[in-house]
């Protein structure tokens, strides 16, 4: 069987003091690892090579990528209209897409891509549809503006709710239901847009205001228009996969300001459910486009 091919890319040319995919290297290594039983994957990690069209986004159509995770940490001009063509074709044609983004209009270049980009909610562009929703639950850290719910510290985990019915990306090898991903102070809006057959999975629940927000949609493609759709899966936040998340001894930028937790240094096996999920990311998503 062939190997599952997934690109992690960031919507920023590399800059040491900030997102770059250095920062998601943890994720990429358990890819990467995978375990017994398990289809091989081969992971390439890059950031933007310039403002302009990317080489490798603008083309990843005629790529052999299986599928492609998409780090949002722009503030609005992470891709261009040939790039975000080339990743609709990329779907249409069955690849694999996960995006992440997170609080206010970090990432906001993702509302623009079709499909899964509208699930995506930011500050000062295809704001949440709840007018009510459009203020701050996180309410420490100043500089930060809505969409910022507050799951937890950067270290600590945050119990999730699985929505029924349980969706394959949630369920342990056992086949329970995963119960933790990694917590972020100020996690970003995500919805279901109505345009293609999706749902919420899994949601939080704020620790400041107790308001329950959505963490995980999914997109089930599928092949109605003749095309095989490819699957999407649209994230909250980036930091369920940042390295900082994981061990906030790798560090973070230096404008993150906020207290960390210790519950995951403490307890390396809180980590157990974010890999498992992350583990059925990768067959999930390349199922319509590489079997």
């Amino acid at each position: 069987m062939k190997p599952i091919r997934i690109l992690l890319q960031t919507t920023i040319p590399f800059v040491e003091n900030d997102w770059h995919v250095g920062r998601f290297s943890l994720l990429a290594r358990e890819l990467a690892t995978g375990s017994d039983g398990e289809r091989r994957v081969e992971v390439t990690a890059r950031d933007r090579a310039s403002s302009s069209d990317d080489p490798v986004l603008s083309t990843i159509d005629r790529s052999d990528f299986d599928e492609i995770w998409i780090f949002g940490v722009d503030t609005g001009n992470g891709l261009t209209a040939a790039e975000r063509d080339a990743l609709a074709r990329f779907r249409s044609r069955g690849g694999g897409l996960l995006t992440a983004r997170d609080h206010q209009d970090l990432g906001s270049c993702l509302a623009s891509l079709p499909g899964p980009g509208s699930a995506n909610y930011f500050r000062s562009v295809n704001l949440d549809p709840v007018e009510a929703n459009r203020s701050a639950d996180d309410r420490f850290t100043k500089s930060v503006s809505w969409p910022n719910y507050h799951s937890g510290k950067n270290g600590d985990v945050q119990e999730i709710r699985v929505i029924d019915p349980v969706h394959p990306l949630l369920r342990r090898r056992d086949g329970s239901a995963i119960e933790t991903l990694p917590a972020h102070p100020h996690e970003g809006a995500i919805g279901v847009p109505g345009d293609e057959p999706a749902r919420v999975i899994a949601t939080g629940k704020s620790l400041v205001t107790g308001r329950e927000f959505n963490l995980i949609v999914a997109f089930e493609g599928g092949s109605g228009t003749g095309a095989k759709l490819g699957r999407a899966v649209v994230e909250s936040s980036f930091h369920h996969f940042a390295d900082y998340n994981w061990d906030t001894k790798r560090g973070a930028p230096t404008f993150v300001e906020d207290p960390e937790g210790t519950s995951i240094a403490g307890e390396p096996r809180l980590l157990e459910d974010v890999k498992a999920y992350v583990r059925n990311l990768a067959r999930w998503l390349a199922r319509a486009n590489s079997i």
